[in-house]
């Protein structure tokens, strides 16, 4: 299984290489050569599986040589052995064709572990093999940070840098982040919006003399290895509801790449009909998608902080799709789109898209409206991204968009946003045993402006990979 960039700037490149590499060289972002194809049948019994031999099956696909099915097979036994309760994934049946996905049973309490678990043993796979240090280097808009921290922490070829946008996390998903002390961990509170931290990263990958110094490496969603891990969950929910026809899933995005894995699982097989983009007020997603507006507007803060983003790498690689695999025709655009800080999607490109996506944007108050009302009804709480999504798989079968059976995916726990949930029903939501003590906690942190250069010399003097 070989791999190319969206932008056609750089050789073809293994598994192993691309998980390394995060984004490519060129600017671009990693797509398999070939989408792996399997029937309907061998998709329902892959998802069947037991949940971690499942998620081993699908990375095989993926990964090709460069990893063994026993070698995977091990990691992802050991990765999901850390989530609480008998069923990895479960779904739970809200009304006779709606279920909720409970993405947020990891250690850090959000649907970022199943990738980030698998991703810390991968990286020390490879890099034991070529006897090399790296520095991964990740923005997180709340919950990417914990996940990766918890997943590197301790590793001796790894060190781990995350960038926050200061004052825009909750006060949970900082602490999940900075009261972490091993020494391969490095957090820097950032002056700015995720969106800068993001642009941040990016450009620090884009300096071939500053990534070559430290070795640098990536986490966030560009990396496709977590794109990969993330498709799992796709097939075994279709599987554990295969009687009910297609599947429609509804997702709360800011940086695509969760409702991308489900494009992923689709092209590979699994039985989907239509993905849902669920936004907050800031709405790139739904507007590029309706009106082919994509044009970033000035990042609005929210109850639902994991979403506060206006510029969705991951975009890129359904855009790819949209321009029919034209690598130098998409180069320039996304050259024009950093020039023009925007562009507007074609009605071809709009029509191409919404073969496989529906979107709808919701608003603060009807958001914690959800919250409250899924508390009435069920007697349990949705933090605020689920609440957005519920919202949306609402209006959206509403509207006749979706049919049949609708899973919305709940990316986080609750507790992770305990002020939008207490203001929505009157109840403070409880830390599961394992983060009873995290206020109790000393937090370590880096307070940097808005500035890569100087987020670059932050990074230099401190990890080991520059040494």
């Amino acid at each position: 299984m070989l791999y190319h960039s969206t932008r056609g700037g750089v050789p073809a490149a293994s598994f192993d290489e691309v998980l390394l590499a995060g984004l490519a060289a060129d600017g671009g972002l990693y797509l398999p050569t070939e989408w792996p194809k399997m029937d309907r049948s061998r998709a329902l019994d892959i998802g069947a599986l037991d949940y971690s031999e499942a998620a081993a099956a699908i990375l095989a696909i993926f990964a090709g040589d460069a990893f063994s099915q026993a070698s995977l097979g091990q990691m992802t036994q050991n990765a999901y052995a850390k989530f609480a309760g008998n069923i990895v994934a479960p779904l739970t049946q809200v009304d006779d064709e709606d279920w909720i996905l409970e993405l947020y049973h990891g250690p850090t309490l959000a649907f970022k572990d199943f990738a980030m678990q698998l991703l810390g043993p991968l990286f020390d796979t490879v890099l034991a093999k070529i006897n090399k240090k790296v520095t991964i280097i990740a923005a997180t808009s709340g919950d990417t940070g914990a996940a990766a921290i918890d997943a590197l922490k301790g590793r001796a070829q790894v060190d781990v840098v995350v960038l926050h946008p200061e004052g825009r996390v909750t006060d949970v998903q900082r602490r999940m982040m900075t009261t972490i002390d091993d020494p391969n961990v490095y957090n820097i509170a950032v002056d700015g919006s995720f969106d800068d931290c993001q642009s941040i990263v990016k450009s620090l990958f884009a300096n071939n003399e500053f990534s070559e110094t430290v070795n640098l490496s990536g986490v966030n969603s560009i990396n496709w290895a977590r794109l990969a891990a993330q498709t799992v969950y796709y097939f075994t929910s279709c599987a554990a509801l295969r009687t009910k026809g297609p599947i429609n899933f509804v997702v709360p995005t800011g940086n695509f790449g969760d409702v991308y894995a489900g494009y992923a699982a689709k092209k590979m097989g699994a039985n989907i009909a239509m993905l849902g983009v669920a936004t907050n007020r800031n709405d790139i997603l739904h507007r590029a998608l309706t009106t082919g507006d994509y044009f970033p507007h000035e990042v609005k803060a929210t109850g639902s902080p994991s979403m506060d983003i206006q510029v969705a790498s991951n975009f890129e690689r359904l855009l790819y799709d949209a321009m029919h695999g034209e690598s130098s025709a998409l180069a320039r655009r996304m050259a024009s789109f950093s020039a023009e800080n925007g562009m507007t999607l074609s009605a071809a490109e709009r029509t191409f898209m919404a073969q496989d996506f529906v979107s709808y944007s919701t608003c603060e108050d009807k958001t914690k409206v959800e919250i409250k009302q899924h508390h009435n009804d069920t007697r349990s709480l949705i933090d605020p991204h689920t609440a957005v999504a519920r919202v949306a798989a609402k209006a959206l079968r509403a509207k006749g968009n979706m049919e049949g059976p609708i899973v919305t995916l709940s990316t986080a726990h609750p507790a992770k946003f305990p002020d939008t949930v207490r203001e929505a029903t009157g109840i403070s939501p409880e830390l599961p045993s394992q983060h009873s003590d995290l206020f109790d906690r000393k937090e370590r942190m880096i307070h940097a402006p808005n500035n890569v250069n100087a987020v670059a010399d932050v990074i230099r003097c401190s990890v080991r990979a520059a040494a």
